[in-house]
């Protein structure tokens, strides 16, 4: 009997101390990606012929609203479309947050490099209205966004990663 106490003390501070052990896993932040796709603001109509126009007054008007928006969010890079309307309209934002604005090809973009170089960073990406929903389709790996109307100078999707996953919404900025 004197053999049997000790060893059930034994057994009942091991099992106490078994099921007190602490999780030791380390618990990693998640990585955030957040991206920030619009199309360019009103551009000029008065040359039906020009390729590449400028802004109109409505639409320098509204490139200085889309700097107000993304005023409060820390952005890290800038991108746009090489034409005159896609620039104007990223320029007050770049300005703003003194980031250039980074060019790119919608038609080449390589999307899983552009994820993967812009992983963990908040983004804005300018477009046009068929270049804008087909990027976030191809963000997000399924076709959701159609192309956006003509008169559509106000939307804003956004698209997020956490830890890889994908959420998306679309907001009218008007």
């Amino acid at each position: 009997m004197r053999t049997i106490k000790p060893l059930i003390a034994l057994a009942i501070i091991l099992v106490g101390s078994i099921g007190c052990k602490k999780d030791t896993k380390i618990v990693e932040d998640p990585v955030i990606s957040t991206f920030y796709f619009i199309r360019h603001a009103e551009k000029d109509r008065t040359d039906p012929d020009n390729p590449d126009p400028e802004l109109n007054q409505d639409g320098l008007d509204r490139a200085i609203r889309w700097a107000e928006v993304f005023d409060p969010i820390s952005l890290d890079k800038v991108y746009s479309t090489n034409y005159e309307r896609t620039s104007m309209t990223a320029a007050p934002t770049s300005i703003k947050k003194d980031i250039d604005i980074e060019y790119y090809d919608p038609q080449t973009l390589d999307i899983e490099e552009f994820k993967l170089i812009n992983e963990g960073k908040n983004i804005l990406v300018v477009g046009h209205s068929n270049t804008t929903p087909m990027l976030v389709n191809k963000i997000l790996g399924l076709e959701k966004y159609d192309q956006m109307d003509d008169s559509d100078n106000s939307s804003l999707f956004i698209v997020r990663f956490v830890d890889g996953v994908p959420t998306d919404i679309r907001l009218k900025m008007d």
